[in-house]
C-alpha cells in the first residue's frame, strides 16, 4: 500500500480540514501542519507539528522542501490567500522534491488573488459582478452622474479574510476612509501584497443588497470541472461563515462551471455570490478551501477523499458526492491545549 503522507501549510485554525483528511487517509498516511506559530491550534491535531518560517522568508521555500524530501510528502495544500501566488510561483521547484503541489497555475492565482483581476475576469465572462474601481476620482464622477449610488464598500486589492474592509455612506465618508485605508495598508500583513502598485491598492465597490451564498467549485488536478457544491449563508463572524445551509441550484451550478472552465483553477475554490431576485453577483474567487467548506463537507461532498483518490491517479470518485441540500450546520469554538 502506497504511503500518502500531506503537507498543510499555513495551517492555522482549520483543525477541520486536519481531521477531514486524517479521516479519508484512515491510516495510510500522515498529515503534516506547518505555521510560522508553535502555537496554532491546527498542528494539535496533526501527525506531525513543525515550525517555519514566515512565508516572506528568503529560506521559506527551501524549509518547504526539506520538509518533503525528509517526510516524503505526497501532495502540498494551502490554506493561506498570501501564500498562494507564493507556492504558485515556486511550484516546479518544489516537486522536483516529489510532492504535488496543489496550487493553482500563475494566471489562474492572478487573477483570484487581485480583485480588479477578478473584476475585469468576471466582465469578460458575462458574469454579473458588482461594479468596481480602482480610480477614486473617476468613482467619485460616476456618483455625481448617478451611475453609481451609496452605500459603497472600500476593500484591498489584495485582500485576505475580511481585513481592512469599510462601508460608506456619502462622498466625505469616502474620501476619508480612502485615505485611511491607504495608510493602514501599510502597517498591515497586506502590505508585502499592495507593494505591486501601492496606488491602485483599494478597490471602490457598489454594495449589492440580497441574499449570499458561498460556493465550492471543484476540478479536478488538471484543472477539469468537477462540481460546485452551494450553501446560503445564514451568518458570517470575522469574515468567515458561521451558519449555513446546504443549497443545490441549477443556477449557481451554472455559474460555478461557467467559473471552473474559464479559470481552469486545480482543486477546490471558495466563491461569494449575492442573489438579488433573479440576478446572481459574483464577488469573490479564492482558489483554495475556505471557511466555508466545512458546511459542504458536512452536506456529504467528501472533497478531502477525493483530493487523495486523485493525488493517487484514481478517476474513479463519484460515489464520495452525496451532497444534499437543507443541510444546516453552525461553528462553535472549542479550546485546545497549546504549547507554551
Amino acid at each position: 500500500m502506497k504511503t500518502t503522507n500531506i503537507l498543510f501549510t499555513c495551517a492555522g485554525r482549520r483543525n477541520y480540514l486536519i481531521n477531514y483528511f486524517k479521516e479519508a487517509l484512515n491510516g495510510r498516511g500522515k498529515i503534516i501542519a506547518v505555521d510560522n506559530q508553535t502555537n496554532a491550534p491546527a498542528l494539535i491535531d496533526a501527525d506531525i507539528a513543525l515550525q517555519v518560517s514566515s512565508i516572506y522568508s528568503d529560506t521559506y521555500i527551501d524549509e518547504l522542501k526539506d520538509i518533503c524530501s525528509q517526510y516524503k510528502v505526497s501532495a502540498i495544500i494551502s490554506l493561506n490567500d498570501l501564500e498562494l501566488p507564493i507556492l504558485s510561483k515556486n511550484k516546479s521547484e518544489i516537486e522536483k522534491c516529489g510532492a504535488k503541489v496543489i496550487v493553482s497555475n500563475e494566471k489562474a492565482i492572478n487573477i483570484s488573488f487581485d480583485k480588479w483581476k477578478t473584476f475585469q475576469f468576471l466582465k469578460e465572462n458575462n458574469l454579473l459582478t458588482p461594479a468596481t474601481y480602482i480610480d477614486i476620482d473617476l468613482a467619485l464622477k460616476d456618483l455625481k452622474s448617478n451611475t453609481l449610488q451609496f452605500p459603497l464598500i472600500l476593500k484591498p486589492r489584495w485582500g485576505s479574510a475580511s481585513i481592512g474592509i469599510e462601508i460608506v455612506e456619502n462622498e466625505e465618508e469616502l474620501e476619508y476612509a480612502y485615505r485611511l485605508l491607504k495608510i493602514k495598508l501599510t502597517r498591515s500583513i497586506l502590505n508585502k501584497a499592495s507593494e505591486e502598485d501601492v496606488n491602485s491598492a483599494i478597490l471602490i465597490q457598489e454594495m449589492i443588497k440580497g441574499t449570499e451564498y458561498g460556493m465550492d467549485v471543484v476540478n479536478n488536478l488538471s484543472g477539469e470541472y468537477f462540481g460546485t457544491f452551494a450553501r446560503e449563508k445564514l451568518s458570517m463572524r470575522s469574515g468567515e461563515t458561521d451558519k449555513a445551509k446546504s443549497v443545490i441550484s441549477p443556477a449557481l451550478n451554472e455559474i460555478g462551471e461557467k467559473i471552473a472552465k474559464n479559470l481552469n483553477h486545480y482543486g477546490n475554490l471558495d466563491c461569494d455570490v449575492f442573489v438579488n431576485g433573479d440576478k446572481n453577483y459574483v464577488l469573490e474567487l479564492n482558489p483554495r478551501f475556505g471557511g466555508g467548506y466545512p458546511f459542504s463537507h458536512e452536506a456529504g461532498i467528501n472533497t478531502a477523499a477525493i483530493y487523495i483518490e486523485w493525488i493517487l491517479g484514481n478517476t474513479d470518485v463519484n460515489h464520495f458526492n452525496k451532497y444534499k441540500a437543507d443541510i444546516s450546520f453552525a461553528k462553535c469554538d472549542k479550546l485546545i491545549k497549546i504549547p507554551n
